[in-house]
């Protein structure tokens, strides 16, 4: 039986539920109430995992451990092992966010050509929204052509979040 182990994590930007199987980590959900477990539950039954009875937070030691070091501007490459599950295209674009490096950003545009799919910009963008591991696949660091901050599933206002964390935006006190 595949299961999925999760944890809570408290985090600078809000709570974060943080999803493992035997291979890494595979999903990480914005929120910690009813509707972000139903996200969870539905993204297990899609991949046909059940999800374990309790959270199980000594198996995500090392995952809380790196996120936290990132949030304190201490981890700008994350080593914790992760698995992606979605469509070829969408893992073609998860692997190109995994390429931008911490503190830079790259247009949806930038994406769509570096996968040899220059006119794929708007499915760039949907693949992006799919995206079930946020954070450790920096989908933050995608940015309208124009420099614009679009579309974030956490929501814009954590998106700049962590680009100011990462540098990129200025720090507005």
């Amino acid at each position: 039986m595949n299961v999925l182990h999760y944890s809570y994590m408290d985090a600078p930007i809000g709570g974060l539920i943080l999803v493992t199987n035997q291979i890494g980590v595979c999903y990480i959900q914005f929120g910690q109430d009813e509707t972000s477990m139903h996200a969870i539950q539905s993204w297990a039954k899609k991949w046909k995992y059940t999800l374990a009875d309790q959270p199980t937070p000594e198996k995500h030691h090392e995952l809380h451990q790196q996120l936290h070091d990132y949030f304190r501007g201490k981890r700008k490459i994350f080593s914790f092992p992760i698995d992606l599950h979605g469509t070829m295209f969408q893992k073609k674009v998860w692997n190109a966010l995994l390429t931008i490096p911490y503190g830079e950003t790259r247009s949806y545009k930038d994406i769509a050509c570096s996968i040899g799919s220059d006119k794929a910009v708007r499915a760039v963008g949907g693949a992006n929204n799919k995206n079930p591991v946020s954070l450790l696949v920096p989908c933050h660091r995608v940015i309208g052509a124009n420099g614009a901050l679009v579309g974030y599933g956490g929501g814009l206002s954590i998106k700049e979040q962590l680009l100011t964390l990462e540098g990129v935006l200025p720090i507005v006190k």
